[in-house]
């Protein structure tokens, strides 16, 4: 988890416009303080890249990143106030087959925004998940890696993927499983890299395709780079402004990783929303006040925690252990790590977020949840995470509608007789049907309006019966009413003998 989550906080630190040690200790943060007070077993939270643009407009709009961290500090608050008024269960009303989708998308962009750090040209900053990008986007930055691949990287991730794969057979018998596939990964793609340097430097990858984390000389430097929050700007409107925008839109996507982490959770357990609202808000808080960027749960990292072999909380704290020994004692030793060699670990759990068995599974389960499932996976590759989610409930809102829709009103003809049942609930939705049955109801026509399973009937409803019912004598049609004492509805309730 750390050697993942080590060039992605340095990534969105860099296209925030924030310091780099200050998506480092977003991640350290985000490791032992929401790792100790939150609820998932295997969720893990650090920097998002979900967030970049809105860091990077903020310190813009605020003027400074001490008045910005005035802004994460205030979100943090709030936070712990959703988590107070319990505003956790928002996020289950997010439908099952949105949050597969999300999974799915989290997979394939892996494995997209990957490949051109495999072949050794970094576009685009690690961690970025937005499809498109100043200079390009997705598709056109894996034209570019294709056409531009370095023959160093590409043999240093070949050689990761291949020790990956095999460690995934043969390391639980070697070992016990003590050393994970993906460390074992690393070393090989680090160790090619360092052959490289000695017997073939002319492959070999330059600073910027390594993990490329800042050296301190002393724990001055730390205090220089990460500033203090500005406590002066706390009632200034911009400041008030970013707090609410960062407060909901972190909270938002960490209740919908936490969501999608549940789901990876071979023990299948449960997080408290809530719980995990009020950890983040801790979390916020005190990266406001030691110069971090805002922190939320992030899919990627709890993905990789999962297929790492991940069962508690341990894991994300240690990971937040070893991000902080690393920014303070180990950069030297960490900058030998190429890109290339992360990105064989990443693409292999992309790979397994989104395999074609799994999606062929989500196909079989009708249009009304594959649809959602599949809107949700496009959007998301063509936005980002929180605009393809909502547009994946919209889809799947319209699957709702379009079912209560069709089932609300049952409407049989026999010869002169005319039967309009109607079900549980009743919706203006169903108006113009209605209007249009009794409009073509001819002269001499028996009707029969039961309403005996009728619990909720919108008025517009009930003035259209009222309508039909005052002028269908005129017409020439008998209309009966059955009624029944257990119905919720004033209309069609018998009154007791």
């Amino acid at each position: 988890m750390f050697l993942v989550a080590l060039p992605l906080c340095l990534g969105i630190a860099l296209a925030s416009g924030a310091p780099l040690l200050a998506g480092i200790f977003a991640g350290v943060l985000g490791g032992i303080v929401v790792g100790t007070l939150g609820g998932s077993a295997i969720s893990v939270s650090g920097p998002a890249a979900g967030l970049t643009v809105i860091v990077a407009s903020g310190i813009a709009d605020i003027g400074s990143y001490a008045g910005f961290l005035t802004a994460v500090l205030l979100a943090g608050l709030l936070q712990i106030v959703l988590g107070f008024v319990r505003a956790g269960a928002v996020v289950h009303f997010v439908p099952a087959c949105v949050v597969r989708g999300m999974l799915a998308a989290i997979g394939l962009i892996l494995i997209l925004k990957q490949i051109p750090h495999a072949l050794g040209v970094d576009i685009d900053f690690e961690g970025d998940e937005s499809f498109a990008h100043e200079g390009g986007n997705t598709f056109t930055d894996l034209i570019e890696g294709v056409m531009s691949a370095r023959p160093g990287a590409v043999l240093v991730f070949v050689v990761a993927l291949l020790a990956l794969l095999a460690w995934n057979r043969l390391g639980p018998r070697v070992l016990g499983g003590l050393l994970p596939a993906p460390l074992v990964a690393v070393l090989a793609g680090t160790l090619v890299h360092v052959g490289l340097e000695t017997w073939w430097p002319a492959a070999a990858l330059e600073a910027s395709h390594r993990v490329g984390i800042p050296v301190l000389t002393g724990l001055s430097d730390l205090a220089d780079a990460l500033p203090f929050p500005d406590f002066g700007r706390l009632f200034d409107p911009a400041v008030l402004r970013m707090a609410l925008s960062l407060g909901l839109v972190a909270s938002v996507e960490s209740l919908l990783s936490v969501e999608a982490a549940d789901r990876l959770d071979p023990l299948r357990r449960m997080t408290s929303m809530n719980r995990e609202l009020k950890a983040q808000g801790v979390a916020n808080v005190l990266a406001g006040l030691v110069g971090a960027l805002p922190i939320t749960a992030v899919i990627v990292r709890s993905s990789a925690n999962a297929t790492a072999g991940a069962r508690t909380r341990l894991s994300a704290i240690l990971h937040g252990v070893l991000l902080l020994v690393a920014a303070l004692f180990l950069a030297p030793v960490l900058q030998h790590i190429p890109l290339a060699a992360l990105a064989a670990v990443l693409i292999a759990m992309g790979w397994k977020l989104t395999r074609p068995g799994l999606l062929l599974e989500q196909a079989r389960r009708g249009l009304d949840q594959s649809l959602p499932f599949g809107a949700t996976i496009v959007a998301i590759l063509l936005t980002d995470l929180l605009v393809g989610v909502l547009f994946g409930i919209a889809v799947g809102v319209y699957f709702v509608v379009r079912s209560n829709f069709h089932s609300a009103l049952v409407i049989t003809r026999d010869g002169e007789n005319l039967l309009i049942r109607f079900a549980k609930d009743v919706s203006f939705l169903n108006k113009p049907t209605l209007v249009s049955t009794f409009a073509e109801v001819p002269e001499g026509t028996h009707v029969l309006i039961d309403g005996t399973r009728a619990q909720f009937v919108d008025h517009d409803i009930l003035e259209c019966i009222e309508e039909f019912l005052e002028t269908a004598p005129r017409r020439g049609i008998h209309v009966d009413v059955r009624r029944s004492q257990a119905s919720m509805n004033a209309m069609f309730k018998e009154e007791a003998a």
